[in-house]
């Protein structure tokens, strides 16, 4: 082996970690308006001014450079194993965390104000974070976002209502994110309202169920418009909190039948995006029906989904389910060998926390296992490991072009 393909091998351990330049980015942000909750920013959407401003778009500037607002390890030009490092790692921002998280936890109150945010969730606000979504999306120097519908508009006290605040916000992205951006996903946000306390697609109320699916039916609409690569299905609350007052396989066939309406309707509007699943066991219910990827791919394969739908695994949502010891790996190995690995969300969380800390991956061992997940979902098993020091290290790659479609991050 080459010294060459040696370093490209190394290199790609650590493609994983290389956008902690968020954080930095985040922390710089001055305030330049008063960062108490409720303080007026603005009275429309009109900002004057950059969002993030004396912070230039971030580069490669390699290993040695000092400067804490630049990529270290991630040239998105560069080619490793025959793909770009942009191709291989499709990075996408997250709106709900980037910018609708305040920093709290269940026991405290918000810590984290953006000095744009006046207070509200009013349509002016949500114009205002979007525009602020894609300065920051631009000066990352990436080309992907994700979004919950709830997140990025608000909700209305009519359906009716809901949707025309999304489709005007919506309006908007799409006039911002112009040729070169689209969504990794979209999603609908079934789990915030109290209408969804006991799930959406596996409520016992009819009239909850129906307005479950509306609403998955606009969402779906609307990240086709925008050019999203994928819609997401979420359920943190389709399980059950006691088996003594809940009817699981009923339950379960109503979500079958949620699922399927949903693959009618993707392919009614000509969607020709994935319809991700993305499994969690517990949190906010007490057992979330797709636990994990094997037990989401069993639901699948019982009620005849296996070809529609493929699998969003969160690595925190791994840690969760149990699988400590290899942590992510498991599951994006179950998802690939079955052929349903779609997206990944790499993150973090610590297995001594029963909760989703969603943290940035900082564990290089658990970065090499799931990068090798992707690498061997495109190129297919003739990936060879070799563990030296208890570093594990690539050590040799065979093309082996398989009909696999690779959505990383």
């Amino acid at each position: 082996m080459t010294l060459e393909k040696k370093n490209m091998a190394g290199r790609i351990l650590l493609l994983l970690l290389c956008m902690n330049a968020v954080s930095f980015i985040v922390n710089a942000v001055p305030q330049t308006c008063p960062a108490d909750l409720g303080g007026k920013c603005a009275e429309d959407d009109d900002w004057e001014g950059e969002f993030f401003p004396g912070i230039p778009k971030i580069k490669y500037e390699g290993t040695s450079s000092k400067n804490p607002l630049a990529y270290k390890w991630y040239n998105a030009e560069e080619e490793i194993l025959g793909k770009k490092m942009k191709d291989w790692l499709r990075f996408s921002v997250a709106f709900w965390h980037t910018f609708r998280g305040t920093g709290a936890d269940p026991f405290g109150a918000p810590t984290k104000y953006w000095p744009w945010e006046d207070g509200t969730n009013s349509i002016a606000m949500a114009k205002r974070r979007m525009r602020a979504n894609f300065e920051f999306i631009n000066k990352l120097g990436v080309d992907r976002w994700c979004f919950h519908d709830r997140d990025i508009a608000p909700d209305g006290k009519t359906l009716e209502e809901a949707n025309a605040n999304l489709d005007e916000v919506v309006a908007l992205a799409k006039e911002l994110q112009g040729d070169k951006i689209r969504p990794l996903w979209g999603t609908a946000q079934l789990f915030m309202h109290p209408r969804y306390m006991h799930g959406g697609a596996t409520s016992s109320e009819v009239g909850v169920y129906a307005y479950a699916a509306a609403q998955v039916k606009k969402a779906m609409e609307v990240t086709h418009y925008l050019g999203g690569e994928n819609y997401v299905f979420w359920g943190g609350r389709e399980g059950y909190q006691s088996l003594l007052n809940t009817d699981m396989e009923r339950e379960l066939d109503h979500l079958a039948r949620f699922l399927e309406a949903a693959v009618a309707y993707k392919k009614k509007i000509g969607f020709n995006g994935t319809l991700l699943i993305e499994p969690k066991p517990q949190e906010p219910t007490k057992h979330q029906y797709d636990w994990d990827a094997a037990t989401t791919a069993n639901f699948l394969r019982k009620y005849g989904l296996l070809g529609e739908f493929k699998l969003n695994i969160e690595c925190n949502h791994a840690t969760l389910s149990g699988h400590r010891f290899v942590i992510c790996h498991h599951d994006l190995e179950t998802a690939r060998i079955n052929g349903l690995l779609g997206n990944i969300d790499a993150n973090t969380g610590d297995p001594q926390i029963g909760w989703d800390t969603d943290q940035f991956m900082t564990d290089i061992g658990e970065a090499t296992m799931v990068m090798l997940s992707v690498i061997r979902n495109v190129y297919g098993e003739r990936v060879q490991m070799l563990r030296t020091c208890s570093l594990l290290i690539l050590v040799e790659w065979t093309p082996w072009p398989v009909d696999s479609e690779m959505l990383p991050s």
